[in-house]
């Protein structure tokens, strides 16, 4: 993700510069570790991409994600490999899980990025996707976050996926169950966080 030299530089310094203009401010630090699965939440608004953008070029992040091979096609096809973006095929013989944790087995370096909300509407349980592709990758889970109440974004804890599904998800939770989005009613209540067990 945005390579050059000179470019990441200036990213890293105009993102920092915005952040601090808007009255936002990075916490965490990024993991020094080639690969894991970044959980993006809470996911509330269309302004978490950009706000994602500043904070990951503020880290020097090289943040990737996954998306549907139609999104890659001509004239966008370049622009959104560029981006980070992982083109995958949605069609039942091909795996979503799968695919992801192969990409993990490719490269030496992946900061794979995933919204398990799905959706910026209010959902009454996570997609469970992004941590069995932890599982299946054998790496551990970041908890990225934006809190629109403190307005600070970054890295929370790290998470090894211990295979208990339960367990697992109730500490994420935790996490995040005091992180604010920027549509608090669009987030995951701790009752529906019970649901997704």
């Amino acid at each position: 993700m945005f390579t050059t030299p000179v470019l990441r530089s200036f990213l890293h310094w105009t993102s920092r510069m915005i952040l601090g203009l808007t009255g936002w401010r990075t916490e965490g630090q990024l993991p020094s570790i080639p690969k894991f699965v970044l959980v993006g939440a809470p996911h509330t608004s269309n302004w978490d991409l950009p706000y994602t953008l500043f904070i990951a070029f503020a880290f020097r992040a090289r943040i990737h994600w996954m998306g549907k091979e139609a999104i890659f096609r001509r004239p966008f096809n370049g622009l959104f490999k560029w981006l980070g973006g992982i083109p995958i095929r949605r069609s039942e013989s091909h795996n979503q899980v799968e695919q992801s944790i192969q990409q993990f087995n490719r490269n030496d370096q992946l900061i794979l990025t995933i919204a398990p909300a799905g959706t910026r509407k209010r959902v009454i349980r996570w997609k469970t996707g992004f941590y069995h592709i932890a599982c299946g990758a054998g790496v551990p889970i970041a908890l990225g976050f934006l809190d629109y109440r403190r307005k600070v974004g970054g890295f929370g804890p790290m998470v090894y996926p211990t295979g208990n599904l339960a367990e697992d998800m109730d500490i994420i939770q935790a996490f995040y169950d005091s992180v604010t989005g920027r549509h608090p009613a669009r987030s995951m209540s701790a009752e529906d966080s019970q649901r997704v067990n």
